[in-house]
């Protein structure tokens, strides 16, 4: 007799090849066997919290957002489903919101690089600024190749104006990921402001 709360090896297999695919980019085949077994169980929060992550990846934001407040109302220290909730209000810039939802995530999952990221962010655009800039360099502590990390933790100097340093940690995210984006982005922007500065 196996206790109820107690996931069966079937359940754990196919949470495990879930996880397999979305690791691999595959979330749609990811989705598919997750749906199966919240239609099995809708209460299953770690299918829950896979969904949610599945969907953020996809970019279905509201998706994402349904699947994670589900999984809070069941589990309220579901790390997971704090971070995205989080997440998702820093893309929309409701700070506040994203800083409680990622304080709550940190406290169920501490020194987890990419919900410090997040938090250090939120915070450093809450006004805590401070704060956000020591959160973020412990993140880049734990990660220290994390281009997005590099590039956050650089706009917070640049924007309290420490520009060699806003500068270091942008040239090194370039020299990690040299096609990403937002380091080129950075880059391009920290050009700029050393040109005015020479006028």
């Amino acid at each position: 007799m196996t206790d109820d709360t107690t996931p069966t090896s079937d359940i754990l297999e196919r949470l495990e090849r879930a996880e397999q695919l979305k690791l691999i980019g595959e979330h749609y085949a990811a989705l598919e066997i997750l749906e199966q077994l919240l239609i099995e169980d809708p209460e299953n929060i770690s299918a829950l919290e896979e969904v949610a992550d599945n969907e953020l990846s996809l970019e279905q934001f509201e998706r994402a957002e349904i699947a994670a407040l589900r999984t809070v109302a069941l589990d309220k220290e579901s790390y997971t489903g704090h971070y995205i909730l989080g997440f998702l209000r820093s893309t929309t810039g409701d700070w506040e919101d994203a800083a409680n939802h990622l304080r709550k995530a940190n406290a169920s999952r501490s020194n987890n690089a990419e919900i410090l990221r997040c938090l250090g962010w939120a915070l450093f655009n809450t006004g805590e600024r401070a704060q956000g800039i020591v959160t973020l360099e412990r993140a880049l502590n734990l990660d220290n190749e994390n281009a997005l990390t590099l590039c956050d933790l650089g706009v917070t100097y640049l924007q309290t104006r420490n520009f060699p340093k806003a500068k270091a940690l942008f040239e090194r995210a370039l020299n990690l990921d040299p096609d990403n984006p937002k380091a080129v982005e950075c880059i391009q922007a920290m050009g700029k402001i050393e040109e005015a500065m020479k006028k």
